[in-house]
């Protein structure tokens, strides 16, 4: 079954953090287990592990984490620093597809021909990879710093990028993200102006809880959640509460389920509870909460974030690597979705939201 995953942070990992992605994770593994300090933990994603899972339309990002105004020493220091390691980011996406392993999805056409072709790859051959296409993928923004001003939102959008997250952890020059309280800034009102005008994206993702209505206030366009789980099952910011999970689903939205075991169980701790206390039938629950609160499974997704900045260790403890992730559809399955249900769940809602939204 083709699985459209919502977010995965690829660029980041192989750029950033200098993986080999095209290698086996295990391969990945064996060459990081001499650099634990330096590492984003067990590596669960890499291109291999995407094709045999079928993962064969995903958005992924540039996330070149800037300096937090409320902590010490992190990451970039200007902004100027990050708008340079995007641009870095987005070569190397440049460079695979230039090898033939990416194929960058820039609009609705590209899309439905890819999603064509993946359909028509897996009806012929449901169990062999050999000959699938290329993996396919939208361009994401998380945290909006790189964008230097709300004027260069256009300049963005002709060089790729269709979908913008305006904040990540903490506050930044356009609002206020997760670990944070307060609203946009006025430069934020004026990104999701121009990103309107152009039509970019919003990722309501790492919004703070006022930040987050603001935007669905002043943006207009479509708006998605890429990699949410919910609040009232696991409490924290990070989460999405009933109230903004209803708002989204009166947007149209769809919601990507993400596979981060803190966000998952309440009170995980990494390195302290076990993985195997968490369990990819407890995603099934976030899921199901969602298509509750919907009436219908229109509205849930899938949005892993399985690479971003950590791996098995803070993973469920029945997923080795991204793989996995196809076992979601017998999860779905015993919980009494119907196929039609399952496959929207895994791909065909994101790919319908992106059909209707992309120009």
């Amino acid at each position: 079954m083709l699985i459209f995953d919502a977010h995965l942070d690829m660029a980041w990992n192989a750029v950033e953090w200098n993986r080999n992605l095209e290698l086996e994770c295990t391969a990945i593994r064996e060459h990081e287990k001499h650099y634990p300090d330096i590492v984003p933990g067990d590596c669960t994603v890499s291109y291999p592990a995407m094709r045999r899972g079928r993962l064969g339309i995903c958005v992924y990002t540039l996330l070149p984490r800037l300096h937090r105004k409320d902590k010490a020493l992190t990451f970039y220091q200007s902004r100027e620093s990050g708008h340079a390691a995007a641009l870095g980011q987005l070569a190397y996406y440049r460079a695979m597809c230039r090898k033939g392993i990416l194929r960058e999805i820039p609009d609705r056409a590209t899309l439905k021909s890819h999603y064509d072709l993946w359909k028509t790859a897996i009806a012929k051959k449901p169990d062999d990879i050999s000959g699938d296409p290329a993996l396919g993928f939208l361009l994401s923004m998380e945290g909006a710093s790189p964008i230097l001003c709300p004027g260069q939102v256009e300049q963005w959008f002709e060089w790729g990028l269709r979908i913008v997250g305006p904040t990540h952890y903490g506050p930044n020059e356009y609002g206020h993200g997760t670990g944070s309280q307060g609203g946009l800034t006025a430069d934020g009102r004026k990104l999701l102006k121009e990103m309107d005008r152009v039509g970019m994206l919003l990722d309501a993702t790492h919004l703070a809880d006022e930040s987050f209505w603001e935007a669905l206030d002043i943006y207009h366009g479509p708006v998605l959640a890429s990699h949410h789980n919910c609040r009232s099952l696991v409490p924290g910011d990070r989460q999405l509460a009933d109230d903004q999970i209803k708002a989204l689903i009166a947007r149209g939205a769809v919601i990507g389920a993400a596979f981060d075991s803190w966000m998952i169980k309440p009170g995980f701790k990494k390195y302290v509870t076990p993985p195997e206390e968490v369990t990819m039938s407890m995603i099934v629950d976030h899921i199901d909460h969602i298509c509750q609160l919907a009436g219908n499974a229109n509205h849930s997704g899938i949005g892993t974030d399985l690479d971003g900045g950590y791996g098995r260790e803070q993973s469920p403890g029945d997923l080795d690597t991204i793989a996995d992730v196809a076992r979601m559809a017998e999860l779905l399955d015993k919980r009494g979705y119907s196929k039609d249900d399952i496959e929207k769940i895994m791909s065909r809602n994101f790919v319908e939201f992106f059909l209707r939204s992309l120009r």
